[in-house]
């Protein structure tokens, strides 16, 4: 049985068949477009799976298998949206998802990255920031922090950390963030979310489908 999370910019597979099952990865641009797997999850799931769960479900069945703890915040960051799924006490008690304020928010940090040749794990955290609701309209900061001297590696960790914050404020400000997604990899990111953060990696959503899939082979 091969599970796969279909995202906006990378996907990830886990094969159940192998006897010590590993994820991989592709970016979206190279899937096979007759790639077929058992269950999915992800915007372009449907295509190509048996069974879909809703991402939110994913999430927050990938948490509980993950996170020993009655009380926590789990947020997602990925390359179009960010989602979120909050537990009191044992149980769920709220979930969030924001495609528009988030729009692009993954893919335009990892766009910006390449583009002025940086390495996100090297910048510091600046003291100031850009206000950033929205990936996409929010460069538009760095164009006229650039046009007034500001170096390229400045004004872009000013939006990396306005991208923080903003996805900070949507999760209503805890003080512990567990993260998902690949902005794990962020050092940028990650240090600059004003509260502490526990990295749990890009394959919280695959973990939510191998539950997924074990309930239903339960009955």
């Amino acid at each position: 049985m091969i599970l796969g999370d279909f995202g906006t910019s990378y996907c990830k597979f886990l094969d159940l068949s192998e006897a010590v099952a590993s994820p991989t990865i592709m970016a979206t641009k190279d899937l096979p477009s007759d790639i077929h797997v058992s269950f999915s999850t992800g915007h372009n799931g449907k295509r190509f799976a048996d069974a879909y769960v809703n991402e939110l479900i994913a999430l927050a069945r990938g948490g509980e298998a993950l996170i020993k703890e009655p009380d926590y915040v789990l947020l997602d960051c990925g390359s179009r949206d960010i989602k979120y799924v909050q537990y009191e006490n044992g149980s769920l008690k709220d979930m969030g998802w924001n495609a528009e304020c988030g729009a692009s928010m993954g893919f335009t940090i990892e766009l910006l990255e390449r583009y002025y040749e940086l390495d996100y794990n090297e910048l510091a955290v600046p003291e100031q920031t850009f206000s950033v609701t929205c990936g996409v309209l929010g460069m538009s900061h760095i164009f006229d922090a650039i046009i007034n001297g500001v170096s390229g590696s400045e004004a872009v960790a000013k939006f990396v950390k306005g991208i923080a914050i903003n996805a900070f404020r949507f999760v209503n400000s805890p003080s512990k963030i567990y993260l998902s997604g690949g902005l794990c990899d962020n050092s940028l990111f990650v240090n600059s979310l004003p509260c502490k953060v526990v990295r749990l990696g890009r394959h919280v959503l695959l973990r939510g489908l191998k539950e997924s899939a074990e309930r239903f082979a339960a009955g």
